[in-house]
């Protein structure tokens, strides 16, 4: 059975200059997603990443990562819209980094597609009438 998970990673500065997340791949038979990466040399390193594979797969794929010294927590924030209140301004559809907001051409209004959301929480500052909310 295959298995997809929302992981982050954080990466100290001594791990940010050597090649792990590809090792996913090839040693232990993972597809990955960067939904979100901030990685600069000689600081600490954050990837939001989406991992398929087998369970067994994901397992040794995360022990190899804990034991390399990788601090794995799981994408455990969710944000979700105050339909009522929305405005649909479209502040959010500018500074979306991975598009969860699409314009719709005819209605003139915004969708708000959360399965393509990383819960990075721009549009929380972003929104005029404050209607996005983040949970934990």
């Amino acid at each position: 059975m295959i298995i997809s998970r929302r992981i982050v990673l954080r990466f100290p500065k001594r791990l940010v200059n050597r090649a792990i997340v590809s090792r996913l791949a090839k040693d232990y038979d993972l597809d990955f997603n960067i939904l979100k990466a901030s990685v600069t040399p000689d600081e600490e390193g954050l990837m939001v990443l989406e991992l398929s594979g087998k369970q067994e797969d994901y397992d040794n794929g995360i022990r190899y990562l804990s034991r390399t010294g990788v601090i794995i927590q799981p994408l455990s924030q969710s944000v979700s819209r105050d339909e009522e209140r929305c405005t649909h301004c479209g502040a959010c559809v500018a500074i979306c980094p991975s598009h969860a907001f699409e314009l719709d051409p005819i209605t003139r209004r915004v969708n708000f597609r959360d399965e393509k959301c990383l819960a990075c929480g721009l549009c929380l500052t972003a929104c005029p009438p404050r209607v996005m909310k983040l949970h934990f």
